[in-house]
């Protein structure tokens, strides 16, 4: 059926009429018509001109015809459908999609190939013959490359892509010096695996074996960044082909690839697990041919494959803020996928959906998917339910490259087509390789087990190196004699460096983890964690930051609960000095700003507080125009605080590669409820809690947990203390249940006085937000430092006969229940960090109550949850034996139910102070 047959229905005084309306008022036509005559303003007397200069055979008419209209009609088709067409899939069919580009689909015979049509002016060809035009349109939309770029709402990128596509091949020629590096650096790409699979029989490598022209086009698109004023890369990518990017691009020398393959240890730290080798990062200053230098970070990654994605931008974003000052074209991101992953890993939409927004904008990443057309044994058609693994790109408006593996030229011209377009528009481009992965996932592995009739095609398929050769060679761009020579030389290369590698003792440190922005820090140690440096702040500075923060600007309007929650806060600091969780918390943030450091805290509705309790940012109710009382302070730093995304995992990966390439920063992330967290457990298990241990990577994230039993279901409960202590060892985090405002402030500050940074996580509080006895004066400010234990100043030592041990918001329960009881025979100490757990302090407070007969553990948590799975294994060799009084054990944090959670509390407490002995454990 003609898609058509309105066109051809039409007639050319109908046409010309409408297009005389278009040129007048273009609002005033339909707008498909308004579509088909965009850009076609044609001049009569430019039209013959260009006519005889052009062709010199049947003359044109003047008015626009019908097949004017339909040959516009197919330059549209091709630019928006050219791409499904093209010849991208070096060892695939592709699927057949209709209609097609049959010159019928567009009421075009092949009579008309020889006819002028003015539509040529639209492709730059000025009037020229359909066979002229669809030629062009075949070169450009449907060879090696296929371009998706037409969804994107600004005319103006538009343009600018047809301006830099539509040229005859699609690409500038390339010069004897490039055609010859791009030879080299393929050469080393598939030389370098071939050398693996020889000298390591049967050991993983992931190879990049099929995509070996990635090495190339990244090549030329490092030369290109240098000349582009791009100063340094961040690279995340999963393991395909990571060893070839390392040694290849990174640089970095192949003995030490060579060692980690023999098994050899660079570092003697007993405290660092390593991990395998196409896992490891590595960052290098590379020297481009133009005597510019880069500077590379290719972060570490799991084989949770698209986790680092989040992390690179964090990186990126951080950087380009403090080092050069918020210029993003200075710092480019490129982040390398899998299209098994992009399609299949939601964090990859979740980070897409950062790149527009204020706070986690880094100027637009470079997104380069190694498309094998397989995930392990999985089939593109099993994987995905878009045509395209790219298809996410259009949820952003980002255009996509669908570039033939094989064809090394095509896929080095539109990498730096990306780069220029990453640096024009600041916004992100992906290029789409289409390749194959030339053995099983680990070459170990069989993949003719489940695509037998693909592998038999791959089997036969020469590789992208040879492919070229033999373009060089037709083409007479080389010599013949110079493949055989680069691989002979290379091939030298590399078994020197291997023999230099099976040297006995030949096994250097690895270089220090502590460099750059990280000089003069190091690793936590045992007795870092015996007391807290001291952090209080003049009561001076604290009246001054507090009465900053308090005060409105004027000529705004407000809400009035903000202007009383204002001047509420204003009389703590001039008159109560007496302060709640809010303002400690804001207080520690200006303390940090008046001592030169960054502030920066995001999460979902952090600048309000989920609990409308923080308020760090004010609204004019007239203007919206927000104001953050804490960058009115005078400081040359700022509080830098966002509202994020409906996201856990890719925010807080994010904040995680914030805090790493910054550690002169604090850095918070909040999440809405702490049990919000699990879907961000990926980031907490493979960096948060084992980071340093596996790449000896620092970080001083902080993560704020809202965490307690307050009767709103199993959701809204608990921040799962238990998971976080289970990852405990080595001093890996830090894990705090604050119970006075006062202590919150000194650790939040404590976090940039140590001369280490290790993740800390705060179980922060919901009900005690607005607690009349979660309160601290401002002595508590003005002296001392964190406590990790609270001893229990109500109780008289020679009286206490029972200990109650517990942490965060049931201190306050069990104080009040105490009061009620007159039990004074019993002591409440509060266990304030719980990791490091303070086993020293706790066996003084042991010492101190000589009569106590019962030490327990209080929680509210299930007594298969919370702290106590923890205690009881650590106690065992701390020899302090603790009995528990908790909820029953339970597959669920909390109840549902109002009724049953008032309870459950009341017989946990009626239990703490129960007289006989043998009943606060039943």
């Amino acid at each position: 059926m003609d898609r058509f047959t309105y066109l051809n229905d039409g007639n050319a005084t109908y046409i010309n009429t409408l297009y005389d309306t278009y040129r007048h008022d273009p609002a005033s036509v339909e707008s498909g018509w308004r579509k088909f005559f965009e850009g076609f303003d044609l001049g009569f007397s430019r039209e013959a001109t260009n006519i005889s200069d052009t062709v010199a055979s049947p003359s044109v008419n003047p008015a626009i015809s019908s097949n004017e209209i339909k040959v516009l009609q197919l330059i549209e088709d091709y630019r928006n459908r050219g791409h499904l067409f093209s010849k991208t899939n070096p060892v695939r069919e592709r699927r057949k999609h209709l209609p097609g580009k049959e010159l019928t689909s567009f009421g075009l015979a092949d009579s008309d190939l020889d006819t002028v049509f003015n539509a040529g002016n639209e492709l730059g060809l000025r009037p020229g013959t359909l066979r002229q035009i669809r030629r062009l349109l075949e070169e450009v939309y449907c060879g090696s490359t296929g371009i998706e770029y037409k969804y994107l709402n600004d005319p103006v990128r538009v343009k600018w892509f047809q301006a830099r596509i539509e040229i005859p091949g699609n690409k500038p020629p390339f010069s004897s010096t490039e055609k010859k590096r791009i030879l080299c650096k393929l050469n080393q790409a598939v030389v370098f695996e071939s050398f693996l699979a020889t000298k390591f029989i049967g050991q993983k490598r992931f190879s990049l074996e099929g995509a070996e022209g990635l090495i190339p086009a990244m090549d030329l698109l490092i030369q290109k960044c240098a000349s582009n004023g791009v100063e340094e890369i961040v690279i995340g990518m999963g393991h395909r082909g990571r060893l070839n990017v390392l040694a290849n691009l990174m640089e970095k020398p192949y003995e030490a690839i060579f060692r980690e393959f023999l098994g050899k240890k660079n570092e003697q730290d007993t405290m660092i697990s390593g991990d395998v080798k196409y896992h490891l990062g590595y960052s290098n200053d590379v020297a481009t041919s133009d005597g510019k230098t880069v500077h590379l970070s290719l972060s570490p990654n799991p084989s949770h494959l698209e986790a680092v994605n989040a992390v690179v931008e964090g990186m990126t974003r951080s950087k380009a803020d403090y080092k050069y000052n918020g210029d993003h074209s200075k710092i480019l991101p490129i982040l390398l996928h899998g299209d098994a992953s992009i399609t299949g890993q939601g964090v990859v939409y979740e980070v897409l959906q950062m790149e527009k927004l204020k706070g986690y904008h880094t100027g637009g990443t470079i997104h380069l998917v190694i498309n094998n057309q397989v995930g392990f044994t999985t089939d593109y058609k099993d994987s995905r339910s878009s045509i395209y693994c790219t298809d996410l790109a259009k949820i952003t408006g980002a255009p996509v490259f669908h570039v033939n593996g094989d064809d090394a030229e095509a896929l080095v011209h539109v990498t730096r087509l990306a780069l220029d377009y990453r640096q024009t528009f600041h916004g992100d481009v992906f290029i789409d390789i289409l390749c194959y992965r030339k053995y099983g996932h680990n070459e170990s592995d069989e993949p003719k087990f489940t695509q037998p009739v693909l592998y038999k095609a791959i089997d036969q398929h020469p590789n992208p190196r040879d492919i070229y050769i033999r373009q060089l060679i037709a083409e007479k761009s080389i010599d013949v004699t110079l493949p055989g020579e680069i691989e002979t030389s290379f091939r030298k290369q590399l078994q020197a460096s291997l023999d230099e590698a099976r040297q006995d003792g030949n096994t250097p440190s690895a270089s220090s983890a502590f460099q750059g922005v990280w000089q003069g820090l190091r690793r936590a140690k045992d007795k870092d964690f015996s007391q807290s440096p001291d952090t209080a702040i003049t009561e001076a500075s604290l009246l001054r930051i507090g009465n900053g923060i308090t005060t409105l600007p004027k000529g705004k309007i407000f809400l009035k609960k903000v202007e009383k929650l204002f001047e509420h806060r204003h009389k703590m600091v001039n008159e109560t000095k007496v302060f709640d969780w809010a303002m400690a918390e804001l207080l520690a943030y200006g303390s940090l700003l008046q001592e030169n450091h960054t502030v920066r805290l995001t999460g979902e509705d952090v600048k309000r507080g989920t609990f409308s309790h923080r308020h760090a940012t004010v609204t004019d109710t007239e203007s919206e125009e927000e104001i953050i009382p804490l960058n009115c302070l005078g400081t040359t730093t700022k509080f830098d605080i966002h509202n994020s995304l409906l996201s856990e995992y890719g925010v807080l990966g994010f904040e995680y590669g914030y805090a790493s390439a910054n550690p002169h920063a604090l850095v918070l992330w909040e999440a809405q409820f702490g049990d919000f967290l699990n879907t961000g457990q990926v980031i907490v298990d493979q960096y948060i809690a084992s980071a340093e241990t596996k790449w000896q990577l620092g970080n001083g994230l902080v993560m704020l947990l809202p965490h307690g039993h307050e009767g709103q279901g199993p959701e809204h409960t608990s921040a799962r203390i238990e998971r976080f202590l289970e990852l405990c060892a080595n001093n890996n985090i830090q894990l705090v249940n604050c119970t006075t405002p006062a202590n919150f402030f000194h650790v939040l500050r404590r976090q940039l006085k140590r001369d280490f940074r290790i993740p800390l996580i705060i179980f922060t509080p919901k009900s005690l937000l607005r607690h009349p006895l979660c309160v601290s004066p401002v002595s508590a400010f003005t002296t001392g430092r964190f406590q990790e234990l609270i001893d229990d100043t109500h109780a008289s030592g020679q009286d206490v006969k029972r200990v109650l041990f517990c942490s965060g918001k049931i201190y306050y329960d069990l104080f009040q229940k105490r009061q009620e009881t007159g039990r004074n025979d019993v002591a409440i100490v509060r266990i304030e960090q719980l990791y490091p757990m303070p086993f020293t302090q706790m066996q003084s407070i042991r010492d101190k109550y000589t009569d106590a007969k019962e030490f327990i553990w209080v929680q509210e948590e299930p007594e298969n949850m919370g702290p106590w799975p923890y205690l009881c294994r650590k106690f065992y060799k701390h020899h302090m034996q603790l009995h528990v009084i908790s909820r029953p054990e339970s597959g669920s944090t909390a109840t549902g139910y109002a009724m049953r959670h008032a309870n459950e509390q009341e017989t946990l407490l009626n239990r703490a102070f129960e007289k006989d002995v043998n009943n606060y454990n039943k």
